[in-house]
């Protein structure tokens, strides 16, 4: 048992564990006012969040212990089940803030947006893993996997959650771009995306749209309103100075705050544990990132290294974009710090992806163990001999890493 443990990588397994616990915490901190002001127990977010920690360690535990490359097996069913509940949640789904993107069950809601985010980066790393021998050619290598990818875009834009949409297309950008296509049909891929955006522009600007905009970029102009929200937020990030205010001391959570718990926990974080506690959760989620990263270098594995560099990028991206929202760089988009905000399905599918990651890198750990050249010219032709006597062959693939 503890030979198997050896296998997985210890960064990837307590670093998410840890700033989910983390999470636990700040949201009980963030979100106590609120739940009693909506007429709650204190511990309402609290006991619910721990609930669904529990449900995401058992998804981390089995994930870990899955063959990740069994995924492929399993993606045209898991594609279809995204797709219905995508479709779904247009017709039956529940409506919060303006966006239809939710399916209520009694106490348990669900956001089938963030299955598509892990649902996506598992089929395009399995398809674009298939096509290395023709990845130039683009109609038969590059743009068949475009076309789902278009179709879960536009039924995640339609809720409407741009936010979602966003994270979803950027994480499909940074799965292609590393699959090794060329740059040409990279260049055409960006002219042909931009002109769709410029088409759907129209119909997508809204006043509360373009409120957000501004209150992101003039927040002063009309501190009453548009930029009220991230006004809030300056003045938590700026209270809390080096050491903060002390745990659970914030005063924007006391109803100045928009979603204190879910998007804007950063700006609480900051305010109660100053700028050391916002060091150390990003310099935990940084770790992820790069750990991530530095496993798709190193596994030999086309799917699993554009696997592991699909989950990286989701964590990356969906991180940036939540930060720039509360310090005034990008919108407010309502997009969730991963493992800290409150939110059962994006702490369940983040931790899945992390239970993936660890199973991907026990499979290069194994890989790094196993294998010894068998001499100087096999080394070269990357065949090697494993300690049982057989012999495989490095894959002979194109990532772009």
């Amino acid at each position: 048992m503890i030979r198997k443990l050896k296998d997985y990588d210890f960064t990837l397994m307590i670093t998410p564990v840890l700033l989910a616990a983390f999470g636990i915490v700040m949201i009980y901190s963030a979100s106590m006012v609120l739940a009693v002001v909506e007429g709650y127990e204190s511990t309402h977010y609290l006991v619910r969040q721990i609930q669904w920690f529990f449900l995401a360690m058992v998804g981390f535990t089995l994930t870990s212990a899955f063959p990740y490359k069994y995924y492929q097996k399993l993606i045209k069913i898991m594609i279809l089940i995204i797709v219905v509940l995508l479709i779904g949640v247009l017709f039956f789904g529940s409506t919060a803030n303006n966006a239809r993107s939710w399916f209520d069950f009694g106490p348990v809601s669900l956001q089938p947006a963030e299955f598509a985010k892990l649902g996506l980066i598992i089929y395009l790393a399995s398809v674009y893993s298939k096509k290395q021998a023709y990845i130039n050619e683009f109609n038969r290598g590059v743009l068949p996997p475009l076309i789902l990818t278009a179709v879960i875009l536009a039924l995640i834009v339609q809720q409407p959650d741009i936010g979602t949409a966003a994270i979803i297309f950027l994480i499909a950008c940074s799965v292609i771009f590393s699959s090794g296509v060329r740059f040409k049909h990279l260049f055409i891929l960006v002219f042909v995306g931009l002109a769709l955006v410029a088409f759907a522009i129209p119909s997508m600007i809204t006043d509360e749209r373009i409120s957000r905009f501004a209150g992101a970029f003039q927040p002063f102009e009309d501190p009453d309103d548009d930029g009220y929200h991230l006004i809030q937020s300056y003045l938590a990030i700026g209270s809390g100075g080096l050491t903060g205010e002390g745990l659970g001391q914030s005063i924007q959570k006391l109803g100045f705050l928009l979603e204190p718990h879910t998007d804007f926990i950063m700006a609480v974080i900051a305010e109660e544990l100053g700028f050391i506690g916002v060091v150390i959760v990003v310099g935990m989620l940084s770790i992820i990132v790069l750990r991530g990263l530095f496993i798709a270098r190193k596994c030999s594995d086309s799917f699993g290294s554009l696997l592991a560099i699909g989950i990286s990028s989701m964590v990356g991206i969906q991180a940036f974009i939540n930060l720039g929202a509360i310090s005034g760089i990008l919108p407010i988009t309502g997009v969730p710090l991963p493992f800290v905000s409150y939110g059962g399905s994006s702490l369940l599918v983040m931790m899945v992806a992390m239970g993936i990651m660890n199973n991907i890198a026990k499979f290069v750990k194994q890989k790094e163990q196993e294998p010894v050249p068998a001499n100087t010219e096999d080394s070269e032709m990357n065949i090697y001999r494993t300690r049982g006597g057989k012999t495989w062959e490095r894959e002979n693939r194109s990532i772009r890493f």
